[in-house]
């Protein structure tokens, strides 16, 4: 198991820059944003120019990882696939397909995105869209020696009453999405808020947890007895803010990281472990995001073997 972050949470700097920051900071692997710019929403950031991306590109990109002692462990492009605006949509997957292509020139093994959803739709419709969308994306990353891995986050920002936007958000959904092809980018913490115990989700869907993320939640005392378990409804100026609960960094929530890494490597996990910052205490500056970093370096490190 080796210890990453991903790229999106520093959307300011370079890639130089943050590579170099990373390995002096003690990580071993980048999950590289790529999207196709940044400020679309927090945490989004375009730090690979995939279109056009080429042999050139591929070279420089290595031999600037290869410097700072560096791997990619998958790129990151996490947009709503089921989009309802069928330009959008198509827009999506024209992206995700370059992605893809420069996964495939790096030799790097997953693409991570969201399944998404149209929130016009109810959960069957989108269901039975999903099975003719993606089975085309998955081979063509197929093809590239690629695979697509989906994160379980349930994006309720992306739902007009708070509700999932991204139908991937628990075990009943994998089973159905791996029959699609798609392999697991496992997230605890959005498993926490939604009343699922992370740890027992690893040893059942061990095969296809081929990349994880680490990132925290904190469950604000008191709070979700006012508000329920949907977060508010009559003040929720901002979609993603339920009122009850907010992201933080691994060691400052509730996830038991101790038993989260003991169950990945008794279930013989060998991926990487990405720290993902969304942690609003350590935001608003580059130099808060960083010692946010250092906060999970410093709590996770000890617990992954060298």
């Amino acid at each position: 198991m080796k210890l990453g972050m991903l790229t999106a949470c520093l959307p300011e700097l370079s890639l130089a820059e943050i590579a170099a920051w990373a390995s002096e900071a003690g990580y071993e692997d980048l999950e590289v944003a790529a999207w196709p710019g940044t400020g679309g929403r927090d945490f989004e950031a375009a730090h690979l120019p995939v279109t056009g991306f080429g042999s050139r590109e591929a070279d420089e990109t290595r031999a600037l990882l290869q410097r700072h002692n560096l791997g990619i462990s998958a790129l990151a492009y996490y947009e709503n696939n089921l989009h309802p605006d069928p330009e959008r949509r198509s827009g999506i997957h024209t992206h995700l397909k370059a992605v893809v292509d420069a996964a495939a020139a790096l030799e790097v093994p997953y693409v991570g995105t969201f399944v998404g959803r149209d929130w016009t739709r109810p959960v069957a419709a989108n269901l039975d869209e999903a099975e003719k969308v993606f089975p085309e994306l998955v081979d063509y990353a197929g093809e590239r020696g690629v695979r697509i891995i989906i994160e379980n986050c349930v994006m309720e920002g992306w739902h007009p009453d708070g509700y999932p936007g991204n139908l991937a958000y628990s075990p009943e959904l994998w089973e159905w999405m791996f029959s699609l092809g798609l392999y697991l980018n496992w997230d605890p913490s959005h498993l926490t808020w939604i009343g699922i115990d992370p740890v027992t989700t690893i040893a059942p869907y061990a095969d296809r947890i081929v990349h994880a993320q680490a990132k925290d939640l904190q469950i604000l005392p008191g709070a979700v007895d006012h508000y329920g378990f949907f977060g508010k409804a009559v003040h929720r100026e901002d979609p993603w803010d339920t009122g009850w609960w907010r992201y933080r960094v691994p060691g400052r929530g509730q996830v038991d990281w101790n038993a989260v890494v003991d169950a990945l490597y008794e279930n013989g996990f060998t991926g990487t472990l990405s720290v993902e910052h969304e942690d609003p205490v350590w935001s608003g500056t580059e130099g808060r995001v960083k010692t946010g970093l250092e906060i999970a370096h410093r709590t996770l490190r000890p617990l992954i073997i060298a």
